[in-house]
């Protein structure tokens, strides 16, 4: 799996103020779209475009227009605050929606939501979340979309661990990850270490340590 790590100025310190403890969820929800808006058009630096003809004011010259506008799915419900920042960048894309909870017994993710075409052969899906830590979730998101069809998944995360990316490339679906930081490891608890807390938590107005 190819993983892009997006290292600039600007992300990073977007990045911080997600970090931070002592942001707020106005701060942190604002650090996450701007962010979001950056990761997003490094992903897409490769998408196939189409080319039309325009009049500027002064002659005619070409035009440019993504040539497969993706779905963008969200990872609920942390993933909502990428939602709206990946639209803006991409107007012309359409959106769906996977919310993923983890069985209490098994401890593996199922859905409870989802909001899919039926067919995604062709289409380019970009899939948003703000944090890889085991990707257990992720990767059954991605299952989902592989059945339908799809054989081209770009990945958004702000933050990963190694032990997500190592599951989700041995899991045979092809895919590419764009993060701001791969982070060094997973505590006792399955958070990412130094990471910045729970991301959905964090949005939504809750604090807690871990």
């Amino acid at each position: 799996m190819d993983v892009k790590i997006v290292e600039h100025p600007l992300a990073a310190a977007r990045l911080t103020a997600m970090r931070d403890e002592r942001s707020d969820s106005p701060r942190f929800r604002a650090a996450l779209h701007e962010l979001t808006m950056m990761l997003v058009y490094e992903a897409t630096r490769d998408a196939a475009v189409a080319e039309y003809a325009i009049r500027t004011p002064v002659a005619p010259a070409k035009g440019y227009r993504l040539g497969n506008p993706p779905v963008l799915v969200p990872v609920l419900r942390a993933g909502l605050g990428m939602a709206d920042a990946a639209q803006a960048m991409i107007p012309d894309a359409s959106m769906g929606f996977v919310g993923l909870a983890r069985d209490e017994e098994t401890h593996e993710p199922y859905a409870y939501m989802e909001s899919l075409p039926d067919d995604l052969a062709g289409r380019h899906v970009i899939v948003l979340d703000p944090m890889v830590a085991t990707g257990g979730s992720l990767l059954r998101c991605c299952e989902m979309i592989a059945a339908r069809g799809c054989t081209d998944i770009d990945l958004v995360s702000v933050l990963c661990a190694p032990d997500g990316i190592a599951k989700l490339a041995g899991s045979g679906i092809a895919m590419r990850m764009t993060t701001a930081a791969v982070d060094p490891e997973l505590n006792d608890k399955a958070y990412i270490v130094p990471g910045l807390g729970d991301a959905g938590d964090r949005q939504f107005g809750a604090y807690r340590r871990f």
